[in-house]
């Protein structure tokens, strides 16, 4: 029921958001922020349940980007809506692409699925720059310009960047409530074992890797309308990925609100950096050292941290409430109590 709450008070704040009348630039950090948020929110069903650090999700934000640019350059764009309407096509398109790939590619594991993974961005990155005649390589492929009144013209690329971070929210809130989230979790902690148990190990992997792509590429779509121009070096970029992995990794992996957590930390610092410190991308060793901090103090991330602290610390007065024994007082009559200083927990043995 919390977590039901949490969610409906999430939905109303930010479906009214844009109703406070904010400055534009407002309007588009929330854009971005919401942006990298749904991403990282996909990402966390391959890298933080299934345990396959996929780095190359990029390449299928580049493929959503690619998708709604190639439709209408044959499809006319009248109210303005129409690039939002098929974002589940392209989505569907990238699920497509991406089940060969990963059945092939979760052949392998851990260190290994990463490097095949990044190698597969940089082969979609370099077929971005040099299959001119499609994506028109490095001179850009063009969007048509979205017909929007200006005063409320980043509106529906807000509630379209909300409407994906909610249906990864959703789909995520429902897998770990199921048998594939289990699955999933099995996979993660042993592979081997999750196998012998009866797990359809191929299936759980190649479903979560689809649908985490899926929702991937509709942020790529929304992105390249919004953005009005795709140059292959920003639609399949790296940081991209680094920025999905690194928010996920900093908000706890395996965690419905982590990944939502990490991009409303990191994605405002991103942009605050990157203003002030110009093109000069100093604010990539701000990510270095952000991704440093995390590993060494909080390596499961800020939820699952503050999650077992919070255990710890109700152990802690559960074991000194009025039922545990005092060290100071004498043992038992049975010669089995401690020594002094260890306390017994509530409901032992009177």
């Amino acid at each position: 029921m919390r977590a039901i709450v949490r969610g409906g008070v999430f939905v109303v704040v930010f479906m009214t958001l844009p109703l406070f009348g904010f400055e534009h630039w407002v309007l588009n950090l929330l854009i971005f922020t919401l942006m990298y948020a749904a991403m990282s929110s996909a990402w966390n069903l391959v890298g933080g349940f299934a345990g396959y650090p996929s780095l190359g999700h990029a390449a299928f934000f580049g493929l959503g980007a690619y998708f709604i640019g190639l439709w209408f350059q044959h499809h006319d764009v009248t109210t303005g809506y129409e690039p939002f309407l098929i974002l589940p096509l392209a989505g569907l398109v990238a699920a497509a692409v991406g089940a060969p790939i990963a059945y092939v590619a979760m052949r392998t594991r851990a260190d290994v699925f990463a490097i095949v993974t990044i190698t597969l961005l940089f082969v979609a990155q370099t077929l971005a720059f040099n299959l001119d005649g499609v994506t028109g390589g490095a001179q850009g492929l063009a969007m048509p310009t979205p017909p929007f009144e200006l005063a409320r013209f980043e509106w529906p690329f807000y509630y379209a960047m909300l409407w994906i971070l909610l249906t990864s929210m959703l789909i995520t809130y429902l897998s770990m409530r199921s048998k594939v989230g289990m699955s999933l979790d099995a996979v993660r902690a042993d592979e081997d074992k999750a196998l012998g148990v009866g797990v359809h190990v191929t299936g759980v992997k190649v479903l979560s890797f689809s649908v985490s792509v899926a929702l991937v590429a509709m942020a790529g779509g929304v992105w390249a309308y919004y953005e009005s121009f795709i140059y292959p070096q920003f639609a399949i970029d790296p940081i991209i990925t680094i920025g999905m992995v690194l928010m996920t990794f900093l908000g706890g992996r395996g965690t419905l609100w982590g990944p939502v957590i990490g991009a409303f930390i990191l994605v405002p610092g991103q942009q605050y950096l990157a203003y002030r410190l110009g093109g000069s991308q100093f604010y990539l060793i701000a990510y270095a050292g952000v991704f440093l901090l995390i590993m060494l103090l909080m390596p499961r991330g800020i939820l699952p941290t503050i999650a077992d602290r919070m255990r710890r610390r109700r152990a802690v007065a559960a074991s000194s409430g009025p039922d545990a024994t005092d060290g100071a007082s004498p043992p038992s009559a049975g010669g089995g109590g401690g020594g002094a200083g260890v306390p017994v927990p509530s409901g032992g043995a009177a």
